[in-house]
């Protein structure tokens, strides 16, 4: 467990495959104000990462951000059971088996004072709730933004990757997502436009390299991809 700040720690798990890649998956840990902890993305519980969960304060809340970040949220379900499960809808409907206390984008979550979200919606493949740690200025994201270190891939594997473009230091989101916004880059760039405006230092992604500074820069040109539409030309034109 590597402690990012005063009250943020970070805990990178095991890889898993998807696609033929080997995942990294990194989990984020809050405490917030009241001593209470918010985990997003849990990893595979081991005794050793329990015990040091139990050291930091009570586990109150699980964050599920996306239909893909799931997998070991039933043994941290059993090992707190008085932790509540936020997800998305699309993760809910795929895990019928987990108890789900919450949904993130419906409503005002408990935790909004210390940590902001945002539902990244318009693509039908993938729905997922990005997070800001107000006080860190920490962005927090799962497959928002994939940044994989070169080393960690195989000689055919890191063509591929780059070609997906989630290779660091030019990560950004998977070309399969990017491609699935056809139609909807209005949508897409008011989000990025909202989360640019939380004025994030620094970018936490499940998935590859931490981006430690410059997250301002770092999003405009991973998300360069967003062309504006066509009403937002004429409306440029108008103007």
């Amino acid at each position: 467990m590597n402690q990012l700040c005063s009250s943020v720690w970070l805990v990178d798990g095991e890889s898993v495959r998807f696609f033929t890649l080997p995942f990294s998956t990194r989990m984020t840990v809050i405490r917030l104000a009241n001593g209470d902890l918010w985990v997003h993305s849990p990893v595979r519980l081991t005794d050793p990462l329990r015990d040091a969960i139990d050291a930091l304060g009570p586990v109150r809340w699980l964050i599920a951000p996306n239909h893909l970040h799931h997998l070991f949220v039933a043994d941290w379900q059993q090992a707190w059971p008085n932790a509540a499960l936020w997800g998305t809808r699309e993760v809910q409907e795929k895990r019928p088996d987990l108890r789900f206390d919450g949904t993130l984008g419906e409503g005002e979550p408990p935790w909004l004072a210390e940590i902001d979200q945002l539902l990244f919606t318009g693509s039908p493949a993938m729905t997922e709730c990005v997070f800001l740690h107000k006080a860190s200025r920490t962005l927090i994201v799962s497959d928002l933004i994939e940044n994989f270190h070169p080393d960690q891939l195989g000689w055919l594997q890191r063509p591929l990757a780059k070609a997906a473009g989630v290779v660091s230091p030019n990560g950004g989101m998977p070309i399969d997502w990017r491609f699935s916004f056809r139609g909807h880059h209005d949508q897409a760039r008011a989000h990025i436009e909202h989360i640019l405006a939380w004025q994030p230092e620094r970018i936490v992604m499940a998935h590859g390299v931490l981006i430690e500074s410059n997250a301002d820069a770092f999003l405009r040109r991973s998300f360069r991809w967003l062309r504006p539409g066509p009403a937002s030309k004429s409306a440029q034109e108008k103007s």
